[in-house]
């Protein structure tokens, strides 16, 4: 790999913290139910892998059939030799079918990370996790951290029988006296569940889940209810609710002066674009943080799943996938 240069100096940039775009070796890939693979990825040239470490919930960005796509990585993240996805197939002919129908072994990709967008709190004293379906990929992440360090580790898998992803290992890390697991199945099982768990969990425990949007709305409603602080309540959406298509509104770009309207149902994501401003996007659902934009003025009207109560307050990013406003002025 080449130094990059900084200024006069050749600048040393050692191999285990490259994130960018770069090539991989499908090194496995093995089927763990009839619709979720698991792939793992190393280097190209097959030598001692040098790998960028990363927080437990992280994921990868895979180029896929022409589309880019994130994949929540299921390791612990300390010192990789490689790196492991279980991928759904979703059936719609995305990214995710591309993957099952293309890679075999030896197949390259290019791949973007880790990136981090659902990472641990440091300080916790212990952790309730909960997972659903395809969304126990980071908890799987989280869980091997914990049990690593010997953490207090209480997980909820709830998933249709026979569709069990990663069970296996949940089991196997259940055998240590510090992580429980309970397995359930069926919407009413699994919210007596949840709600068992969250009552039952000592202070200093933070609870993080993954899945689909109906567990996630059941798992908050039923913290709120427990009555968990706010800060200690976390989750990782794959996809978000469908939104109404609000009101007209016109942006204006700070650097150019070019005012760009955007009509109802229309993203200003897509109105940006159309314009020749380019915007990194990914799920263009607000669940994802990749189109953030950083905004000087204006009402936003934000309507993501990614910016925290206080960064919303602030006023001075909007992810522009999803979310709208009135007189917004972006620096772009």
């Amino acid at each position: 790999m080449t130094a990059p240069v900084v200024g006069e100096y050749p600048a040393h940039l050692h191999p285990a913290y490259v994130t960018g775009p770069r090539p991989m070796r499908v090194l496995a890939v093995r089927r763990l139910t009839d619709d979720v693979t698991h792939f793992r990825f190393g280097s190209v040239d097959g030598a001692a892998p040098v790998l960028t470490a990363y927080q437990p919930g992280s994921h990868l960005i895979i180029a896929a059939g022409g589309q880019r796509n994130a994949y929540s990585l299921v390791d612990d993240g300390m010192y990789p030799t490689s790196y492991g996805i279980s991928v759904l197939r979703r059936g719609a002919g995305g990214g995710s079918d591309w993957l099952h129908d293309n890679l075999i072994e030896d197949s390259i990709v290019e791949i973007e990370g880790p990136r981090s967008m659902f990472a641990p709190v440091l300080d916790q004293r212990g952790a309730l996790l909960v997972a659903g379906g395809i969304g126990v990929t980071p908890v799987l992440s989280h869980a091997r951290a914990l049990a690593r360090d010997g953490r207090r580790t209480d997980i909820v898998y709830s998933y249709r029988r026979g569709s069990g992803a990663h069970a296996d290992d949940l089991r196997a890390l259940a055998a240590q006296p510090s992580v429980t697991l309970h397995e359930v199945s069926g919407a009413v099982a699994t919210a007596e569940l949840i709600a068992d768990r969250l009552r039952a969990q000592p202070l200093g425990t933070h609870a993080y889940a993954c899945g689909p949007a109906s567990l996630l709305e059941v798992y908050t409603r039923l913290a709120d209810a427990a009555g968990w602080p706010g800060a200690r309540v976390h989750l990782e959406r794959f996809t978000a609710p469908e939104q109404e298509p609000g009101d007209p509104f016109t942006v204006t770009v700070a650097s150019s002066g070019v005012r760009v309207d955007v009509p109802a149902g229309v993203s200003l994501l897509q109105r940006l674009r159309d314009t020749g401003i380019p915007v990194s996007s990914l799920c263009r659902q607000g669940v994802c943080g990749e189109c953030r934009i950083p905004v000087r003025s204006g009402r936003i009207e934000h309507r993501d799943f990614v910016l925290t109560d206080d960064e919303k307050a602030a006023g001075d990013a909007m992810l522009c996938c999803v979310s709208r406003g009135e007189d917004i002025e972006v620096d772009l």
